[in-house]
């Protein structure tokens, strides 16, 4: 047999590789492949099919109170209005301090409050009776010059009250806005309220002087965290002052303002208000926390990092001044949280990224022929942040 030129072999081999794949291709180009056999075939969605979209429930506690500052408990979910961004939402679910608690609670343990430490020792079991309610968990954190894990999540009441029975002082730093980014994180693992389902509601107790030294969070972000995150803060203010005047003489410098106060002058022709500061120091990401909880609160926020948290998620702060102790403070905070009511609705007919307020009205059935109901207060978490759709 005679050899064929190399040539030629070449060309035979790519004529019968064309033959052989021509009846696929054809097949592609002439229509759809046909199904195998048994195969379930797709149908096209219907012309008028519209695209979901999955959204997390908002949630916000609501507390109201006549105007001799008692609570109201005699109100439905008919009896609200809410609003997100002006736009009217509907409640999907609602009920009044019975949902399951998640409790963090922070603590300052730093050497500047060593003198509060015995009282507040004995504010565990106020945690555990009056806060955490039959169906709560509670974990603790400490912070100073280091922010620790003290006790992770428990029903145990006697766990609590044994971490609080054995708080120590550690350094003079107080690493505040780490403590509350840490406490959003243990409080985003609960589980979280569905349209059928409450999950449980996150809450977290700051016991601590209006102070941050140290944190590489800053207050702004950790605030947004917290909205983010359906976290509701409450907090028991330490006074540094007294704490000052309460210790024993020591060779350091006294703070010359207390927390919370300027220690400056205004600028020229300017009145002093946290956004002033904020602009004239340049703490960009303080001023912007602080015009979130001004803007969108009816009550006179000052530049206290503890007040604008709590205003911030619609929780309260509580200074320990004047009459009330920190166990009156707590038991105070454990009383509004088994009253209040608990409102959660998914965002709809408003998509914008930014700041989206919350508004809550009684409708006028709720308050109809009831005496000096017009003097009534409301206070609900007054917003949350939604940022652009990770790239």
């Amino acid at each position: 047999m005679n050899r064929l030129p190399a040539s030629r072999l070449l060309f035979a081999a790519i004529a019968i590789a064309c033959f052989a794949t021509t009846p696929s291709l054809l097949a592609q180009t002439s229509g759809p492949i046909a199904p195998q056999p048994g195969a379930p075939i797709q149908q096209a969605p219907p012309r008028d099919a519209k695209i979901g979209v999955s959204v997390s429930l908002v949630n916000t506690p609501i507390t109201v109170r006549d105007n001799k500052g008692n609570m109201i408990h005699t109100l439905d979910a008919k009896d609200f209005q809410v609003t997100d961004n002006g736009v009217p939402q509907r409640i999907l679910h609602f009920d009044m301090g019975g949902d399951p608690l998640s409790l963090v609670v922070l603590v300052e343990t730093s050497s500047r409050i060593a003198t509060f430490l015995p009282q507040i020792s004995k504010a565990g079991i106020l945690i555990t009776q009056t806060v955490m309610g039959t169906t709560g968990e509670a974990a603790i954190i400490g912070f100073n010059d280091s922010v620790d894990k003290l006790q992770g999540f428990t029903h145990n009441a006697d766990k609590i009250e044994s971490v609080f029975d054995h708080l120590q002082a550690g350094g003079s730093g107080t690493k505040l806005y780490d403590a509350v980014t840490a406490g959003i994180e243990m409080l985003s693992s609960q589980p979280q309220p569905t349209s059928d389902q409450p999950g449980r509601r996150r809450v977290m107790l700051i016991i601590a002087e209006a102070t941050d030294i140290g944190s590489g969070t800053q207050f702004g972000e950790a605030l947004r965290q917290a909205q983010l995150a359906n976290v509701t803060i409450y907090s028991v203010g330490l006074s540094t002052t007294r704490a000052q005047l309460q210790a024993e003489p020591r060779d350091t410098t006294p703070q010359v303002t207390p927390p919370g106060t300027f220690g400056t002058p205004p600028m020229p022709g300017t009145v002093q208000t946290p956004e002033t500061e904020a602009a004239r120091l340049g703490s960009g990401d303080l001023g912007q926390a602080i015009i979130w909880a001004v803007k969108h609160t009816k009550d006179k926020v000052k530049g206290n990092p503890l007040e604008l948290a709590a205003a911030g998620t619609g929780g309260a702060h509580l200074a320990t001044f004047k009459d009330r102790s920190i166990e009156k403070a707590i038991d105070q905070i454990g009383g509004e949280l088994h009253a209040q009511y608990s409102v959660s609705y998914a965002p709809t007919g408003t998509n914008a990224d930014g700041y989206h307020e919350i508004k809550v009205a009684l409708a006028k059935s709720a308050t109809k022929g009831v005496k000096n109901s017009k003097d009534w207060k409301i206070r609900n978490r007054p917003g949350y942040y939604v940022g652009p759709p990770e790239s």
